[in-house]
């Protein structure tokens, strides 16, 4: 049975800094590109971030490049959301996503095959 379980959400106030954590269990972890979307209330889930199977090849979107960055570690199973200079638009539930295919490029939410629950992450003004 497959799991991910993300950590690590909170309330903060703009210009913090937040990690998320997302451990999996049930799956090959290092045979998976990860990734991270969010969704705030109101609209569709949306690309964050992502990274290839080793961690080499690291994708974001352009709302968060230069403040975010992901990573992982295989060895624990696990990949992170490091969030800097946060803003009150990243208010969202995050989630982490698992892809098969390893190359870890899609931007595409039907293109994952597991899923966390989610973690909230709300940032004040």
């Amino acid at each position: 049975q497959v799991q991910m379980v993300e950590s690590g959400g909170g309330l903060v106030q703009a210009g913090v800094s937040l990690r998320l954590s997302c451990t999996a269990s049930g799956v090959t972890f290092s045979r998976y590109a990860m990734a991270w979307f969010r969704q705030a209330p109101g609209k569709e889930r949306e690309f964050v971030a992502a990274l290839n199977w080793s961690g080499d090849n690291t994708y974001y979107a352009d709302s968060v490049k230069g403040r975010f960055t992901i990573s992982r570690d295989n060895a624990k199973n696990t990949v992170y959301l490091q969030m800097n200079s946060l803003k009150p638009e990243d208010t969202a539930v995050y989630y982490c996503a698992a892809d098969r295919r390893m190359i870890g490029a899609s931007r595409l939410t039907y293109e994952y095959d597991f899923w966390g629950q989610g973690t909230q992450v709300t940032v004040s003004s």
